[in-house]
C-alpha cells in the first residue's frame, strides 16, 4: 500500500480542513465555527484513519464516516453563506472542493467493495465443494 501522503483524496481533504481554518479563525460565531472546523477536520481524519486500519471493510467504514462528513461540511457551508458568517466566493469556492472530495472519496469506497468482492470470491473458489 502507497503512503498515505501519496493520496490525493487525503491531500486535498487536509488543505480544505487548513483553508477553512484560517476562513473561520475570526469568526466571532463561536459555536458555528467550532463545528464547521470539526466537520472539516473529519474528513481527512477519518480517511487517515481507515488508511490504517488492516481489512478493506473497516477502511470502508472510516471512508464513510468521511463521506458523510463531507455532507456535513457542505451543509454547513451553505448554511454559514445565507446567514452571512462565510463570505459568498469563498464558501461556493470550499463547497466546490468539498463535493470533488466526496466523490473522491466515493470512488476509494467503490474500490476497496469491489476488491473486497473479488477476494470473498476467490476465497469460495478455493473451497471444496
Amino acid at each position: 500500500m502507497e503512503s498515505l501522503e501519496k493520496l490525493d483524496v487525503w491531500k486535498r481533504a487536509c488543505r480544505l480542513s487548513v483553508d477553512l481554518y484560517k476562513l473561520m479563525s475570526t469568526s466571532r460565531e463561536y459555536g458555528f465555527r467550532d463545528q464547521i472546523t470539526r466537520a472539516a477536520l473529519s474528513i481527512p481524519s477519518n480517511i487517515a484513519e481507515g488508511y490504517e486500519r488492516e481489512t478493506d471493510r473497516t477502511r470502508i467504514q472510516f471512508l464513510k464516516i468521511a463521506k458523510g462528513s463531507c455532507g456535513e461540511l457542505w451543509t454547513q457551508l451553505m448554511i454559514g453563506r445565507a446567514a452571512g458568517f462565510i463570505e459568498s466566493e469563498s464558501g461556493k469556492r470550499l463547497e466546490d472542493e468539498v463535493r470533488e472530495i466526496s466523490k473522491m472519496i466515493w470512488g476509494l469506497i467503490r474500490y476497496y467493495e469491489e476488491k473486497d468482492e473479488t477476494s470473498d470470491l476467490e476465497v469460495l473458489a478455493t473451497r471444496p465443494l
